[in-house]
């Protein structure tokens, strides 16, 4: 069985956005956006959002469409980012995970910024901040 493989099998389920704002106790989330594939390169969508009242550190998640209990991946927001939790299907995960991955990568030190400092940021922040991301080229 290939190393990934294993990795994949040791990883725990990625909660919906739903499952994690209901663990610490919010009923809607605040300090949030989901990137479509005109803001990332990446087909699906990448949720961020900032560190506020979050039982984690820094991560992205990434959905393939976005509506009430999609199943996702979650990458790390580091310079050397990594899947620690799934709940989509393994062909998915080994699809998309190599472009979330990257993606993140190139945009590793404002979405820290945005995570660390996000929630105090207002709307024309927020904005210049989507504006500013990098891309990934198309296929």
């Amino acid at each position: 069985m290939p190393e990934k493989d294993l990795i994949q099998d040791l990883l725990p389920p990625d909660l919906s956005i739903e499952e994690e704002f209901a663990s610490r106790g919010e009923d809607e989330p605040s300090d949030m956006t989901n990137l479509n594939q005109r803001q990332t390169g990446i087909a699906g969508f990448v949720f961020i959002s900032t560190s506020v009242n979050v039982p984690h550190g820094p991560r992205v998640k990434y959905f393939e469409k976005t509506g009430k209990g999609q199943k996702s991946f979650s990458v790390t927001i580091a310079k050397v980012p990594r899947v620690v939790a799934n709940s989509l299907p393994e062909r998915v995960l080994h699809r998309m995970e190599p472009q979330v991955v990257e993606w993140v990568r190139l945009n590793c030190e404002p979405l820290l910024q945005f995570w660390n400092e996000g929630a105090y940021w207002d709307d024309d922040e927020v904005t210049a901040f989507k504006a500013g991301l990098k891309h990934l080229p198309t296929r």
